[in-house]
C-alpha cells in the first residue's frame, strides 16, 4: 500500500525524505500535547539506532518557531527532526482523528477527551501510569521509586510522575507551546515509508494517550526494522 499522497507532497521538499529513503515520519497534535511530548521521549534514546539502521526521522507538530524550539529543548530532540505547522491541514488531508468534536469549543472537548468521551483507552493509560507495568521500562532513577516496588520495570506512579513534570513544563509555557488553542483535541499518527513510497507500517491515534498500539513499550514497531548488534 503507497503512503498517502498528502503525507508524500509534505515530505517532497524535505531533505532525506524523499523517495529512496526509508522514512520514519510522526505527525503530532499541538507541540504541547502531553503525547507528542511523552512520544519524542521516548524516541531521542532510539535516536542513534535509528541512523544506524538507515531510518530517516521527520516530526510534524502544531505549532510555531518558537514552540519548535522550546519543544527541543525540553525534550532534547535535534532541532532539525522536527517541522512544524500552522493549523491542523496536514491532519485533515491525511484523515488523522480530529478529536471529539461538541459544542463549547476546543478546551471542553479536550477536557471530556481526558475523562475518556471519544478517546477510547485514555482512562486506562493514566491507571497504568499509577499502578505502575512489569512489562514496561524503568523511567526514573529516583531511590523511592526502588523502595516502592524494585528496579528495571515501570514501578508504581514512575510514569504518572514522568507526565507531572510534562504538564508543569507545558503549562508554565503555555502560549509557547500552543500559540492557538483551536486544535487541542487534534490526534496525530506515525508513518513508516519505504524507499518506493509504500508504506511499510502505520498507526492512527484515537485519543489521548493513545499514540501507540504498545503504550508500554511505543516504539516496538520499528523492532523489525533496526539493525541489531
Amino acid at each position: 500500500m503507497q503512503a498517502p499522497q498528502a503525507l508524500l507532497k509534505r515530505l517532497a521538499p524535505v531533505e532525506g525524505m524523499e523517495p529512496g529513503n526509508r522514512r520514519l515520519v510522526l505527525v503530532f497534535g499541538q507541540l504541547g500535547d502531553f503525547d507528542s511530548i511523552e512520544y519524542a521521549q521516548a524516541l531521542v534514546p532510539l535516536l542513534p539506532v535509528l541512523h544506524q539502521s538507515g531510518l530517516n526521522l521527520l516530526l510534524i507538530g502544531i505549532g510555531d518557531q518558537g514552540s519548535a524550539d522550546r519543544f527541543c529543548s525540553y525534550t532534547k530532540l535535534p532541532r532539525p527532526h522536527l517541522q512544524v505547522e500552522a493549523d491542523n491541514r496536514l491532519h485533515r488531508q491525511l484523515g488523522l482523528y480530529s478529536g471529539l468534536q461538541v459544542t463549547g469549543g476546543a478546551w471542553p472537548n479536550l477536557l471530556m477527551m481526558c475523562a475518556g468521551i471519544g478517546s477510547p483507552g485514555t482512562l486506562a493509560e493514566v491507571l497504568r501510569g499509577y499502578t505502575g507495568d512489569r512489562s514496561a521500562p524503568q523511567r526514573l532513577a529516583a531511590p523511592w521509586f526502588r523502595l516502592a516496588g524494585g528496579e528495571g520495570f515501570q514501578r508504581p506512579f514512575e510514569l504518572a510522575s514522568v507526565r507531572l513534570q510534562n504538564m508543569v513544563e507545558v503549562l508554565g509555557h503555555w502560549r509557547t507551546y500552543v500559540p492557538c488553542d483551536d486544535w487541542l483535541t487534534q490526534r496525530g499518527g506515525t508513518f513508516l515509508l519505504e524507499g518506493d513510497d509504500s508504506l511499510l507500517y502505520e498507526h492512527r491515534d484515537r485519543g489521548i494517550l493513545g499514540f501507540s498500539e504498545t503504550m508500554a513499550r511505543p516504539l516496538q514497531f520499528l523492532q523489525p526494522f533496526l539493525t541489531q548488534d
